[in-house]
């Protein structure tokens, strides 16, 4: 697949942070994969990131972006290792994927039955710790543009968080920038895109000159969270 994104061939900008990882001497459990997956609009092009992402031999957890296509996406990634909005417990922890796909527009919104659906999960679990991913942000990014297209119930949304008491750590995608900050003892976090980046603070759509990257995320037995961001210079 050879989609494009301001000039740069999507799956091979993905092939390369993945080099990039394998090179290292950190190994993952998980790999979380928050949105947007596909350039090329068609089920081919879910079945090579399929392709590149078995080369880490991990469970993979995905959740679907404004550009995906959840009707291609579902079957491919629901397929082991893959999962598609699921859920796995990992010690005394317990992952959670959120589906904040909105057709027909590049906002996301989570749905009153999907909210119906994390809090079950969570009452379900014996885990003490909880890790919630999305794709769209529930906080402003301070970019006017990229503000207007974010979690249309984002306040909802963490409100909703607070009240399940275990969540210690959300992580989303869409903004192709860095973000870590905490709310309210939650800590939120945001990986900038294995293509290319928004420029932070913009008024109107403008792209960064940063390099891909990936986010390291170590969720610790007390339920604090460590990691780091990686940036795959060239």
């Amino acid at each position: 697949m050879h989609g494009e994104v301001r000039g740069t061939v999507t799956a091979d900008s993905l092939q390369t942070v993945l080099d990039h990882y394998s090179a290292g001497d950190w190994r993952a459990h998980r790999a979380l994969v928050t949105g947007d997956v596909i350039q090329d609009d068609t089920a081919e092009a879910y079945e090579r990131f399929r392709e590149l992402l078995l080369q880490l031999k991990l469970r993979v957890h995905c959740v679907p972006g404004n550009h995906d296509f959840p009707d291609l996406m579902r079957p491919v990634c629901s397929r082991p290792p893959f999962s598609y909005c699921a859920r796995e417990e990992i010690g005394n922890w317990l992952l959670i994927g959120i589906d904040s796909y909105v057709k027909g527009t590049a906002g996301g919104s989570v749905s009153a039955a999907e909210l119906d659906r994390l809090s079950a999960i969570v009452a379900d679990s014996p885990a003490k710790h909880v890790m919630v991913f999305v794709h769209h942000p529930p906080v402003p990014m301070g970019s006017v543009w990229l503000d207007s297209v974010g979690l249309d119930n984002g306040k909802e949304f963490l409100e909703h968080l607070h009240t399940l008491e275990r969540v210690r750590v959300l992580a989303f995608g869409h903004v192709h920038q860095d973000y870590d900050e905490i709310h309210d003892g939650i800590r939120i976090l945001a990986t900038p895109s294995t293509c290319r980046q928004f420029k932070p603070g913009s008024t109107r759509f403008a792209v960064d000159d940063k390099p891909p990257a990936y986010r390291r995320i170590e969720l610790n037995a007390d339920g604090s969270v460590g990691g780091e961001l990686i940036w795959v210079e060239p």
